[in-house]
């Protein structure tokens, strides 16, 4: 029975240890911080989320840990309100500015990013970073063959099929009144045959198998490149700027100002053909977004020294 005893000791202290000296994340024994990064659920979403995770962990005693599962941009901004995450890993300034901001679309790309900046600030107490260096916006594709046979070099060339046209698009872009379809239509002269709400995941493959005549998908998409569809870029400069920023809670920037000139690293260092080259291998080589992101920061040796 002593031995008994003396082994449960022994146990209890060796996890006790354990516990207090390596950390769990949620016991208030950690030694390490937990940063808690918010992600939507989309691939690139995922990845850029894992960048930031793996940037602060390699470079620092941080933990870090994502809360995903997040529909909508939304659902981020109000994680980061409630203090139920500190960063929020993709945020765009044309989606912002109307939805969260309820402020008017801005075409101008500095401005639009002076505007959000400054009121994540002053309503939020959040510091709005500068671009990662890409924009996700709105592209319309069609196959290559489509835009052979009908000659589409841009948008204004679709005019001529539109309305004997069915076209795939997610439901929030079909309804919003400020950039969405009804803004679309007036501002090119023409309205679709039909206009079909679809999960975005799904218009990529949609229009390859000939489904759709053309679908409206995201610019750094890696479905892109894996089904080579032809992007109709949009001449007449209708979409708002959709530059990619992170958004940081200032508490944790003021508890933790080590993490500022970190974070800033990643300005301007991730182009359009790298995030959809990264896309890309998650999409189309199911590769996992974490070892995606590894091997990014790997080979860019994790920023140091660029900013």
């Amino acid at each position: 029975m002593k031995t008994f005893k003396k082994l449960f000791t022994l146990i209890s202290l060796t996890l006790l240890l354990f516990v207090s000296g390596c950390g769990w994340p949620g016991l208030g024994g950690s030694s390490k911080e937990t940063i808690k990064v918010a992600s939507l659920t989309t691939t690139e979403s995922m990845i850029v989320s894992e960048i930031i995770m793996e940037l602060i962990s390699h470079e620092t005693d941080y933990h870090t840990e994502i809360v995903n599962n997040l529909g909508s941009g939304q659902l981020v901004h109000q994680a980061l309100v409630n203090h139920d995450a500190d960063i929020a890993a993709e945020n765009f300034t044309g989606n912002e500015l109307i939805t969260t901001l309820n402020h008017a679309p801005i075409k101008n790309r500095a401005k639009a990013n002076r505007v959000v900046k400054k009121l994540y600030k002053s309503r939020f107490d959040e510091t709005w970073f500068p671009t990662y260096g890409f924009s996700n916006t709105y592209n319309m594709l069609v196959t290559q063959e489509t835009a052979k046979k009908y000659d589409l070099h841009n948008i204004s060339d679709m005019k001529k099929i539109g309305p004997k046209t069915d076209i795939g698009a997610d439901n929030i872009w079909i309804n919003r009144p400020d950039d969405g379809y009804p803004a679309f239509s007036e501002a090119y002269g023409f309205k679709f045959k039909r206009v079909y709400p679809m999960q975005i995941g799904l218009v990529y493959s949609a229009v390859a198998a000939g489904k759709m005549q053309a679908v409206l998908g995201y610019s750094t998409d890696g479905r892109i490149k894996s089904y080579n569809l032809k992007v109709l870029p949009d001449d007449k400069h209708f979409f708002p700027p959709y530059d990619t920023s992170m958004v940081v809670n200032n508490s944790l920037l003021k508890e933790h100002p080590d993490l500022k000139p970190l974070l800033h690293r990643l300005d301007g260092n991730i182009s359009l053909s790298q995030m959809q080259t990264m896309n890309y291998e998650v999409d189309n080589n199911l590769r996992e977004p974490a070892d995606v992101a590894h091997d990014f920061l790997q080979k860019h040796n994790y920023f140091r020294g660029d900013k």
